[in-house]
């Protein structure tokens, strides 16, 4: 069974930082696309970083610049270093991995930034 387990989420005051983690384990992706996704309330779920199997990476404009995604292949892992956090980053966050017959999403982690 596929699972992915994101951690590392919270409360953070603007300027802060965060590094969110996503555990995959049942497989390895280790070939495929592994990112990061977030929804905030009354909003549509949107894309925020996705690295390639070959590490090529793509980020939303909102936060080139100030988050960067990695992976660390061994450990079937990606995180997100998010740096310069603003109130707009607020946000449930999602880990997903695909492929070109599957989909997976973690459960979420929250993210808010608040003075």
């Amino acid at each position: 069974q596929v699972q992915l387990v994101e951690s590392g989420g919270g409360l953070v005051q603007p300027g802060g930082s965060l590094r969110l983690s996503c555990a995959a384990s049942g497989s390895r992706f280790s070939r495929n696309a592994m990112g990061w996704y977030r929804q905030a309330p009354g909003k549509q779920r949107e894309l925020v970083a996705t690295m390639s199997s070959p590490g090529s990476t793509n980020y939303a404009d909102s936060v080139k610049g100030r988050f960067t995604i990695s992976r660390d292949i061994a450990k079937n892992t990606v995180y997100l270093q998010m740096n310069s956090l603003k109130p707009e980053d607020t946000a449930v966050y999602y880990c997903n991995a695909r492929g070109f017959t599957f989909e997976y999403w973690g459960q979420g982690t929250q993210v808010t930034v608040s003075s």
